[in-house]
């Protein structure tokens, strides 16, 4: 048996107390993301597995990698694709994708030849919610008559995530339950079984990464829908709401905002209308 191999079996203590509170102090510092007690386990398991493929003996050592200089910066993004990758597919929340349907189409009816519009999808993972939106905005300007006039942006912390994003390749499953005829004009069948999709979405989108807690300094501005679902549930109440207020100041007037429903709970801001409808979490921007 080779030496790596018996590594990989040979069995690892569990986290102590106060190795889980230096975890948890330097990943909320670092992304804002919070661990609670129950998660303990998950964090555990997810460590473990980096211990192994390094051949460490203790999250101590594993700790002071993370921590040390330009090594500890790649391994830190390495550890983070692990952390923060999650299951997504193809219109997650069907209802968030109608409302912005309607929103969308009442935009052509008031304004037939607006600019082109700019969508955002926060926390993209590996992309589904980002050709998503590119296919439901090309879908109600189809209907319209109109040919490409949108673009859409993901951004996310995971380079890993990323790079799936941008191969744009999905087994079915992700795909979800697409009407047929929308399989047949966005997506590619491949040899596989797997569904690509096709180079007009593609060519409206791009990705880039980016830190929540950076987003001061994200250049998106302007924006006519942004989609932040699924992702503040891992902060603290006060760092969501000051994500959210981050966002509105890049929504442009008239624009709209989606978040996961119940990620927040009594928010509103001053520039900003709640949508009546119960099954949406949503807003739009006053002016």
């Amino acid at each position: 048996m080779q030496p790596s191999a018996v590594w990989a079996m040979k069995p690892l203590p569990d986290i102590t107390a106060a190795e889980f509170r230096a975890w948890q102090e330097l990943l909320e510092t670092r992304s804002g993301i919070v661990l609670n007690e129950q998660r303990r386990a998950f964090l555990q398991t997810i460590l473990a597995t980096r211990l192994r493929e390094l051949e460490l003996g203790s999250y101590a050592s594993y700790y002071q990698q993370v921590t040390a200089g330009p090594r500890g910066a790649v391994e830190w993004s390495h550890l983070m694709d692990h952390l923060t990758v999650q299951e997504t597919r193809f219109f997650r929340h069907p209802a968030s994708f109608e409302h912005l349907a309607g929103y969308l189409r009442g935009r052509l009816l008031a304004s037939p030849d607006e600019r082109a519009w700019q969508l955002w999808s926060v926390g993209c993972s590996t992309g589904e919610e980002v050709y998503s939106l590119a296919l439901l905005a090309a879908e109600v300007q189809r209907e319209a008559g109109l040919d490409g006039r949108f673009g859409v942006t993901g951004t996310d912390l995971s380079l890993s995530a990323l790079e799936r994003a941008r191969a744009a390749c999905y087994n079915p499953r992700r795909v979800g339950e697409l009407a047929p005829e929308l399989l047949e004009r966005y997506f590619q069948t491949q040899d596989d079984g797997r569904l690509t999709v096709c180079d007009a979405l593609r060519e409206r989108v791009c990705f880039s990464r980016l830190n929540v807690l950076d987003l001061a300094r994200a250049p998106q501005r302007g924006m006519d829908v942004i989609f932040c679902q699924n992702l503040l549930i891992y902060f603290r109440r006060w760092r969501r709401r000051e994500i959210l207020s981050r966002l509105v100041e890049r929504l442009a007037p008239g624009g709209l905002l989606v978040i996961g429903v119940g990620e927040v709970a009594d928010w509103s801001h001053p520039q900003l209308q709640p949508v009546a409808d119960e099954q949406v979490l949503a807003f739009t921007r006053k002016g």
